[in-house]
Formats: C-alpha cells, structure tokens, sequence
C-alpha cells in the first residue's frame, strides 16, 4: 500500500466507511497476526483476540495518524503492540487469580469460615499475597457504593461517623449500606475458591 492509499483508507476510517475498514484488514491483517503471533507465542485464540483489537482500536483512533510521523503500517504497529501488552497484563492476573484462588481452595473452608464469622483468622493467612489478590480482584466486582464504603471502612479504618459525615448520610444510612457490601464482598470473594479465568466475566460478578 503506497502512501496516497494509505491517505485515503485512513480518511475512510474516519468517515466510518466500511471499505476502508475492508482495505485495512486486506492489506495489514496478516501481517499483524504474524508479528503478533511471534510476541504471544502458537497460542491462536490469543492472537485472534489481539489482531482483532488491534484493527477495531485503529478504526477507532484513525483520527490520530499523521502521515508526517512515519507509514501506516508503523502506526498499527504501535496499537498491537500496546495491545499485546494489554493482553499479556489481563494474562498475568488472570495467573494470579488461579493461583490465588487455589490457595483459598487449600484451606479447607477455614478462610471461608472466618469470612462467615464462624473462625477465628488464621494469622498467616491476613499477609499473604494471595489474600490481598483475592480482596483487591472482589472490591473490583463490587458496585461503586459498595466498594467505596467497604474501602472506607475496613481499608483506609474510617468510623461510621467519619463517612456518614463525608457523604452527608445518616450514619444508620452507612451502617445498612455496608452491611450489604459486607454481604455482596462474601458472595463474590467465596466464587474465588473455584475461580477460571476461561468463565466469561459475569459468571464472577454477582449483583447483590
């Protein structure tokens, strides 16, 4: 694709005209999937993944080419590349989740008992890694209310007072709200003792 083609896909892109979606995918699609492919490895579901990324980020950020900077070919480059690395960070906490997630499955129910009330903390357990990978990945699933108030509360060691005050509520009002996060975190964090990063998302995501 010589440099006056490429001005007019990329003006194509911009217009949102489907041709000119149609000419970058001819032109660049394979030659991203073997570029991609030699930074993730034989794995073709996740080059797939990531070439199609790739393509639907371009058509998205066309307006930012600039022809003066460099070829076409150069700017969709530096978009798979940053979506390699996306990829490969969803990877590696998907890994810490599995990981983690078999550790809260070799104690036994303990950890599972102590989130319940029913056992006293195993002290090991309150600085381990994978304890604080399973609370930060929970409040994440969490609404923003509750994730707020159980950060608040339970994280940062503020009173009821102190974020009733802040949030100008009634402190009865907070009270009734972290009790429902303090339920929803346990709904979420128990789904974790069986946790697979190949379930879609919203088989971890409860709404409470």
């Amino acid at each position: 694709m010589d440099e006056q083609q490429e001005r007019v896909v990329v003006q194509g892109l911009r217009a949102g005209k489907t041709e000119a979606w149609q000419a970058l995918y001819e032109a660049y699609a394979e030659r991203v999937w073997r570029s991609v492919a030699r930074l993730l490895g034989p794995h073709p579901a996740d080059v797939a993944d990531v070439v199609q990324e790739t393509l639907l980020a371009a058509a998205r950020s066309a307006a930012t080419f600039d022809p003066e900077r460099g070829a076409l070919w150069l700017w969709l480059w530096g978009i798979a590349r940053r979506q390699v690395a996306l990829h490969l960070r969803k990877q590696q906490r998907h890994d810490r989740l599995r990981q983690a997630g078999a550790w809260l499955a070799a104690s036994n129910g303990r950890l599972l008992r102590w989130l319940d009330g029913h056992e006293p903390s195993p002290p090991e357990a309150l600085v381990a890694a994978e304890l604080v990978t399973l609370v930060r990945a929970t409040l994440t699933e969490l609404p923003e209310d509750y994730e707020t108030v159980l950060t608040a509360k339970y994280l940062d060691g503020e009173s009821v007072e102190v974020i009733a005050r802040r949030e100008r509520s009634s402190e009865a009002a907070v009270r009734s709200r972290l009790a429902r996060a303090r339920q929803a975190f346990r709904l979420a964090f128990r789904r974790y003792a069986d946790y697979s990063p190949d379930r879609p998302a919203e088989a971890h995501h409860e709404s409470p």
